[in-house]
């Protein structure tokens, strides 16, 4: 079938994408709930569809080809978009004309959404706050529309437009030697036990420490650790701004590489909708920049 055009059966593609996750026939149909006999069927049929195989099987076990290592990578961005199609084709039956913007911890949306109003009254906007795990992947799968990040993240199938820079600060309990100062160098942190968020995107890309120390689920339990004299932590500005608590003392460190805030949307997408958004928020990603250290 070589040269000739194939179109792809998004079912078959789900289930070759089960069987490449676990390398097992019977799991895979499991979770599929269909019989084993119909799933390596339906693989069979798909390994002819585009001419190539796509699993070694023999004693040992399953194993992907390279053809198959191939699909694995291209099968997510087209199964999200797949995903993001059904959900706009669904919102657009119901009547309703709606935006969904992600957002990252301590990023304002408000200044945008106020910009992007006066042009849509009739438009309803709603927010979803984004992790870093899943900031890419809510925009491929349609969750949201256009979406707030914060690097590091995975740009393949999305179009990112820089939008402003953000400093770091530490976090010290108010006990500590440094606490208090205008501001200080990273060399002066050297030896201090650091608390992680154990997201990587949250904490600065360059920084003097290593990454040993204590790990933490959120921004409220590394401070609660901070707070407690259990060791130092990183913040962007605008987080330090939210979380202002008088039991800790954030200090600006001018000399780590300040954390890039972007606005990213699928890449094979275009709406008007989504167009003039990002033209607010570009358009306001100053005042956007300053509501982020409101409280500090």
């Amino acid at each position: 079938m070589t040269g000739a055009a194939v179109d792809l059966d998004l079912r078959k593609l789900r289930y070759f994408v089960a069987v490449a996750d676990r390398l097992h026939f019977g799991r895979a149909a499991e979770e599929l709930h269909i019989a084993q006999p119909a799933l390596s069927r339906q693989i069979s049929a798909l390994e002819h569809d585009l001419g190539a195989s796509l699993f070694v099987r023999d004693r040992h076990g399953v194993a992907l080809t390279d053809a198959g290592r191939q699909l694995r990578e291209d099968a997510g961005p087209l199964l999200a978009s797949a995903a993001a199609v059904r959900r706009r084709v669904r919102v657009a039956a119901e009547g309703g004309r709606r935006l969904v913007v992600g957002f990252r911890a301590g990023i304002p949306v408000i200044p945008a959404q106020r910009a992007f109003a006066a042009r849509h009254p009739d438009v309803v906007v709603e927010v979803q706050r984004t992790d870093g795990d899943d900031q890419a992947a809510m925009l491929l799968d349609g969750r949201v529309d256009v979406g707030y990040l914060r690097l590091p993240v995975d740009e393949t199938g999305l179009r990112v437009v820089p939008l402003y820079a953000e400093p770091w600060v530490v976090a010290l309990p108010v006990s500590h030697r440094l606490a208090g100062k205008e501001e200080i160098a990273e060399a002066d942190l050297a030896g201090e036990t650091v608390v992680w968020h154990g997201d990587p995107s949250t904490q600065p890309t360059r920084h003097p420490l290593s990454d040993s120390g204590l790990r933490a689920r959120g921004v409220d339990e590394k401070l609660e650790h901070v707070a407690a004299g259990r060791g130092i932590s990183f913040v962007v500005r605008s987080e330090a701004g939210f979380h202002s608590r008088p039991d800790i003392s954030y200090v600006p460190i001018p000399d780590l590489a300040p954390d890039e805030v972007l606005l990213a949307t699928t890449a094979s997408r275009t709406s008007p909708l989504v167009e003039d958004f990002v033209a607010a928020a570009r358009a306001t990603a100053e005042i956007t920049a300053e509501c982020g250290t409101v409280g500090r």
